[in-house]
């Protein structure tokens, strides 16, 4: 009985060797013990080079105080235009951000809509002169790294009265990131108050690269309050910054080609106790062709009336943010 217990086990031991050794080889062993596959983010330009964005802003503001409500909308189509000077050995560039032309739609509660097409309007309306001088001149000069940060910017305008883009840049992560794996940028933003005085919101906000299909990575973008607020005043300027959304970033050619980032935030209080405001935005960009002209521009009256709810409007922006130094 010993000897036969022996043998039984010892076969048995070789049974499991050998299934070991089967699993092992097997190919979803394989996928199993293979590290997940990582990529390196970077911009990339070209001296000379001119890139192209069509830009939408779409903008609802629903305001209520005392009794007394008001809606504000807002659409916007531009081009939003980089031309890059120069590209330093350690990738650095630098270029000039232009507004090539922009079609507004603008319309207040009880008010007539206002319309301005930089391109077949030679006199803007009344309140719109600024924004026409805005058009079709160089705005900044800005230098960013390869990881998008900014290490100059420079107005070469009075303050812009055009609406620029959401982000500048994303700031790219340090090393190569797998999907599913985070990185996160603090931000200051600072808040007017009454008296000319200032208060500085800590927020960070945070990147998820959520995909990559044909090497273009989706990465989700979300922003994080850090500050504690409890005044409902600074939050009803706050939500103007409050957005989240995804970014598509072509990995072999270095750059941006489209962002949609949204924000519908609502706010009770901020004037009165019978006050409330509700803050709905949509900013959405799309790398144009590199063509001699510039793609033109839909027109924001061709937009299906005014912005929409999310659940169902395409389009509108976010107000930038001030990176942190």
């Amino acid at each position: 009985m010993s000897g036969a217990f022996r043998i039984g086990a010892a076969g048995l031991a070789k049974l499991l060797l050998l299934a070991a050794a089967a699993a092992a080889d097997s190919p979803d062993a394989a996928t199993a013990a293979k590290p997940p596959a990582k990529y390196t983010l970077r911009y990339r330009f070209q001296p000379g080079e001119t890139i192209r964005w069509k830009v939408v802003h779409r903008a609802r503001v629903d305001a209520s105080v005392a009794g007394t409500s008001q809606t504000t909308e807002t659409v916007s189509s531009s081009i939003k235009v980089w031309k890059i000077q120069e590209v330093g050995p350690d990738g650095a560039a630098t270029f000039e951000q232009w507004v090539e032309n922009v079609d507004m739609w603008q319309k207040l509660s009880g008010r007539m809509e206002v319309r301005y097409n930089s391109q077949t309007d030679k006199t803007p309306p009344v309140g719109f002169e600024n924004l026409a001088k805005s058009i079709g001149v160089p705005l900044s000069r800005t230098t960013i790294n390869p990881l998008g940060k900014i290490l100059r910017r420079e107005n070469l305008t009075a303050k812009p009265t055009v609406q620029q883009d959401g982000l500048i840049t994303i700031p790219l992560p340090d090393s190569p990131v797998a999907i599913g794996e985070t990185w996160s940028y603090p931000c200051d933003i600072e808040i007017p108050l009454e008296g000319g005085r200032i208060k500085t919101i800590k927020s960070r906000q945070s990147f998820t690269l959520e995909e990559v299909k044909n090497s273009v990575a989706t990465v989700r973008v979300a922003t994080q309050i850090l500050t504690p607020v409890s005044d409902p005043a600074i939050e009803a300027q706050l939500m103007q910054r409050d957005s989240s959304g995804t970014v598509r970033f072509d990995i072999e050619r270095g750059r941006v080609v489209g962002q949609q980032m949204d924000t519908d935030k609502r706010v009770v209080g901020f004037r009165g106790q019978a006050s409330s405001l509700h803050y709905q935005t949509r900013f959405t960009e799309e790398l144009l062709a590199q063509t001699p002209a510039a793609e033109s521009v839909v027109p924001a009256g061709a937009e299906a009336g005014p912005p929409q709810t999310p659940a169902t409007r395409t389009t509108s922006s976010t107000t930038p943010q001030k990176q942190a130094k």
